[in-house]
């Protein structure tokens, strides 16, 4: 039994659409309603500049501003410096600013009192059409009621409380920005969400971590630039995250940063409807769950109370109901564990969904291809920065993967103190997934010298954990600057990150994920393969390389007819029969009929209608799947569990009934397949049934040898059923006859039915040999995968060459064939023994003359036996014959047909020989998944470090008004500046700086 996914493979590459909403961390719209119009999108030039106290004024920042409904964003020239999300609920006004002649400007005016001045720069027509769209954008929240939801869902957030005391917060207005009238009252206040470090308090010891500075400076900051919802980010931020969240206000900021706000914004309510449908539920994720729970931040307070372990178990269980592809994966629940400290539950929640879907896609999947994949580009920037260590590791044959896996699988929580994987943490969510590179980098370089001396791989690990310890001591000890000797290892290891790893970019991930990610997909197949065919129960008479082929078919079919989301991964049908100690079965792909049909006309070539077609251009194979009784008689037939779905398993098992069988196993075999009730007897309706199908596998053979095969058959069986009935006399004419039965009643046994097919040479060959060899276990072909290329002429190419528009080439063609008179069709034979024309041989009679009786020449059933032969053989000899148009050589038609070799089909049509399946070199190399999970494993043990222990939260440090000197802080955020390119010349900054204090346009 075995999960058979093909999501790896149906890979596509983000649009430039979807990378802009990644990039602003904000989630992709929902698809509109029916008989609702989506709303147009726009980006367009614009000037950034914010209006603020006087003495705090910041620098205006070109860039581009983006309409993206229902947000409204905006980003700087480099990509970095300055940019926001703000949904357009959060918009109360929009004014048009007085300026100089030729400048369009805007005013905008958020919830939280924040005036935002937009210079937009573009050709006035274009500024003209972006201000009508926004205006139908914002008209559409208004009408929505989405503005109503802004007041109830920012009094969630800390910062709300943070700024209370000073905040231009718009209390004295209404949900739809009207002002308030004293007697229309006040909403009552909404608790701030927080996690369990209000109760369990904070890993660390707030006085070493600063939090009353930080807390100060984040303060002001929030003040001036908006929060929550309309957080704008200018470089400060970025400094301030680097340096370190605040402990109360680092999971707000967490969810702001991803985006993952946005979510629980547009989704109120979800995350406790979730909750009410896991009740009473219990699934195979459920049942992993449980058994991690207690392995997630043992040493953590709060989750040695049943409070965090429940708050734990209802994260995990609603994001593996909400997302049953997923479900749950090893190192989830590190995660999960992590963010709870600092959120609230479904906080939590809506940023574990981000963080599996957005941020780091593929890394929790049953494969955990995006975990490899990353893995894959580590060692390839590892290579191209630190060529000296990368080749240290390749001659002693040390595994990058077995200590930087868990870097990336826990973000490097399970690794180091905890305090210090926060921070690395709140700089993955501000700054995207490179920093998990740039900081395994640094890691690596720092401790390079050392790094040299290693052989194996357990010294690699022992190094590493012998660092982690000291990331808080000082990287300069014997320093006589106390400012150099304040410097701590993880201060240092910042640094280097940051500064001397710049250049790993976003860019260069995905350049080195599109380069990569073929080899890691063709690498997790070869190991699904071997492990399905691992798996197996039995493979029956067939070898490891057969099963092998067997599954390579069934993978083929499951990508061109995906079976439907309900059979693709469930658990084994119940067994009348359990006992206790039995182990639990695994999840398994089952396939429904369609993917069956698919897989079945690539392994029987009578299960499939191959047309040879000639046009005067070209010459081609056209495959087509026919739809018949027979191959849905198969199907239920193998289905041993009555569950209307197959297994490989189930797949394996029938072939291996029918493919190694000898003439008489074969007759039984067809038997019983016809024998619906199997009782040993077929009815007169089964035997027409099986007539049928004898019809339909001989449809595409050349001449009539076979079409009178069949016709013997049928006359045969129905005058020798007869024969054996119990007779009866006529009433009206005295004479015996058989006696009449039913439809549906016993009428032909299995010794009946064998005896009457060895009485044909024809039909006894056909069970003798080809029916077994109808049935080819032959290579597939390598199966394309989604072309990466990333440049314009390569997605040209895939554009073009698609599915559809070769269809359409090919009827272009054929229509040309047809008017110049060269277009011709041919079937493909699926047993090919007869090559030429051959007339059918007259039936002799299988009864002795003691047997026969007048009256039978006139049986009903030779009548209906010799109309089906008749009807048969006029619709074989319509789809046998060549099919010319326009040729005058084909005017005649019926009596001419097309000779085709069936042993030409491996060559035919695109001209080219098909490929083996997988080599045996590949399956040699160590599966990179077996390592993924066995490196997966080690997080479950995570070492203890003193410095996460709680510290006292003493008021009297964390006080805003008397707390310690804030150079310290400043310092570190110092240490973080860098140049940030404006894109503006000197005049376009006074322009900027008199717009902040222009007048709206009366």
């Amino acid at each position: 039994m075995s999960v058979i996914s093909t999501q790896i493979r149906n890979f596509k590459e983000p649009t430039r659409e979807q990378l802009n909403y990644v990039f602003f961390s904000m989630p992709p719209p929902p698809p509109p309603k029916l008989g609702e119009e989506e709303l147009e999108k726009m980006e367009i030039n614009a000037v950034l500049s914010l209006g603020v106290a006087e003495g705090n004024a910041e620098d205006a920042y070109a860039g581009k501003l983006h309409l993206l409904p229902p947000y409204l964003a905006f980003t700087s020239l480099d990509r970095k410096s300055v940019r926001f999300t703000l949904p357009l609920s959060t918009i109360r006004r929009v004014e048009r600013l007085n300026a100089r002649a030729g400048v369009y400007a805007l005013s905008l005016a958020t919830w939280h009192g924040m005036k935002i001045i937009v210079q937009l720069t573009s050709l006035r027509p274009t500024a003209d059409l972006f201000c009508s769209l926004l205006r139908n954008a914002l008209k559409d929240q208004l009408q929505r009621g989405q503005m109503k939801n802004v007041k109830g869902f920012v009094k969630t957030c800390y910062s709300e409380l943070l700024i209370a005391s000073t905040s231009s917060s718009p209390e004295n207005e209404r949900e739809d920005g009207s002002l308030l009238d004293d007697k229309d009252g006040v909403p009552s206040e909404v608790a701030y969400h927080g996690g369990l470090g209000l109760r369990f308090k904070f890993p660390g010891d707030p006085r070493k971590l600063r939090e009353a500075s930080k807390i100060k400076l984040w303060t002001t900051y929030l003040r001036n630039h908006g929060r929550n919802l309309t957080l704008l980010r200018y470089p400060q931020c970025t400094r301030l995250v680097q340096v370190g969240l605040p402990n109360r206000l680092r999971g707000e900021m967490w969810e702001t940063l991803s985006g993952s706000m946005y979510l629980r914004y547009a989704n109120p309510g979800m995350y406790e409807n979730l909750l009410e449908e896991i009740k009473g539920k219990t699934s195979q994720s459920f049942e992993d769950i449980e058994k991690d729970l207690h392995r997630s931040l043992p040493e953590y307070a709060g989750y040695q109370a049943e409070e965090g372990i429940s708050a734990l178990r209802r994260v995990l269980q609603a994001y593996s109901l909400k997302n049953p592809d997923v479900g749950y994966c090893q190192a989830m629940n590190i995660l999960a564990a992590a963010i709870l400290i600092f959120m609230s539950e479904e906080q939590a929640f809506w940023l574990l969904e981000v963080l599996c879907d957005r941020l780091l896609p593929g890394y929790y999947s049953p494969t955990m291809h995006g975990t490899l994949l990353d893995q894959r580009v580590f060692e390839s920037v590892v290579a191209k920065t630190l060529p000296i260590l990368h080749d240290h590791f390749m001659s002693v044959d040390v595994q990058l993967s077995v200590a930087s896996l868990p870097w990336f699988l826990s973000l490097y929580i399970n690794s180091m103190p905890m305090v210090f994987a926060f921070r690395i943490v709140d700089c993955f969510f501000c700054m995207g997934p490179k920093v998990l590179f740039q900081v395994g980098l640094a890691i690596l370089k720092i401790n390079g010298e050392k790094l040299l001396q290693i052989q194996d791989d357990g010294g690699f690990l022992n190094l590493m954990r012998d660092y982690f310890t000291t990331l808080g001591d000082s990287a300069h000890p014997n320093s006589t600057d106390p400012r150099a000797k304040a410097i701590t290892n993880f201060q240092e290891l910042l640094l280097v990150a940051f500064r001397e790893f710049a250049l790993i970019t976003d860019e260069t991930i995905l350049a080195e994920r599109r380069r990569f990610r073929n080899e890691i997909v063709n690498s997790l197949e070869s190991f699904a393969k071997r492990s399905a065919v691992r798996n197996l129960h039995t493979m029956g008479r067939f070898t490891k390389n057969q099963s092998g082929l067997i599954y390579d078919a069934l993978y083929k079919a499951i990508c061109e007819a995906p079976p439907p989301p309900e059979l693709a991964t469930v658990a084994p049908p119940p067994t009348l029969l359990t006992t206790t100690d039995a182990p639990l079965d695994r999840m398994e792909t089952r396939v429904g009929m369609r993917t069956f049909q698919v897989f079945l006309s690539e392994v029987a070539t009578w299960a499939r209608d191959e047309k040879i077609v000639l046009n005067g251009f070209q010459q081609r194979i056209d495959r087509e799947i026919p739809e018949h009784e027979l191959i849905h008689r198969l199907f239920f037939f193998w289905d041993t569990s009555c569950s209307g779905s197959l297994t490989l398993q189930d797949i394996v098992s029938g072939l291996d009934g029918v493919m190694f069988n000898d003439l008489m196993e074969n007759i039984e075999w067809y038997f019983n397949l016809h024998d619906k009730n199997k009782d040993g007897y077929l009815t007169r309706d089964e035997v027409l049934t099986l007539s049928e199908s004898f019809l339909f596998i001989f449809r595409h053979e050349v001449g009539d040898a076979y079409l009178g095969a069949v016709s013997r058959f049928m006359t045969n069986a129905f005058e020798y059923g007869d024969a054996l009935l119990p007779q009866e006399e006529n009433p009206e004419t005295g004479e015996m006859q058989p006696k009449q039965l039913e439809s549906n009643q016993p009428y032909l046994n299995l010794a009946t039915f064998r005896m009457v097919v060895l009485a044909d040479e024809i039909l006894e060959s056909f069970f003798e040999a080809d029916l077994s060899g109808s049935f080819r276990l032959e290579p597939v072909p390598d199966l394309e995968l989604p072309t990466t290329s990333g440049n314009f002429l390569g997605d040209l190419w895939q554009n073009i060459a698609t599915a559809d528009n070769k269809r359409i080439f090919h009827k272009f063609s054929d229509e040309l064939g047809k008017t110049i008179g060269k277009h011709q069709i041919a079937y493909r034979p699926a047993i090919g023994r007869y090559k030429s024309l051959e007339e059918p041989k007259a039936r002799e009679s299988l009864l002795s003359p003691s047997q026969m009786h007048p009256q039978r020449m006139e049986s009903p059933a030779q009548s209906v036996g010799d109309s089906a032969a008749s009807a048969s053989s006029v619709g074989n000899t319509s789809t046998s014959t060549l099919v010319g148009s326009s040729a005058p050589s084909q005017a005649t038609g019926g009596s001419s047909s097309l000779t085709v070799d069936a042993s030409a089909a491996g060559h035919a049509g695109d001209g080219s020989p098909t490929s083996a399946a997988l080599s045996s070199a590949a399956s040699a190399l160590p599966a990179p998944h077996e390592r993924a999970v066995n490196a997966a494993r080690t997080l479950l043990e995570r070492t203890p470090f003193a410095i996460d222990d709680v510290g006292d939260d003493d008021e009297s440090d964390l006080d805003l008004l008397h707390g310690e000197d804030d150079d310290q802080v400043m310092d570190e955020v110092d240490a973080f500046l860098e140049e940030n390119d404006q894109g503006l010349t000197d005049a376009d900054k006074e322009l900027a700086k008199d717009l902040i204090h222009a007048e709206p346009v009366k």
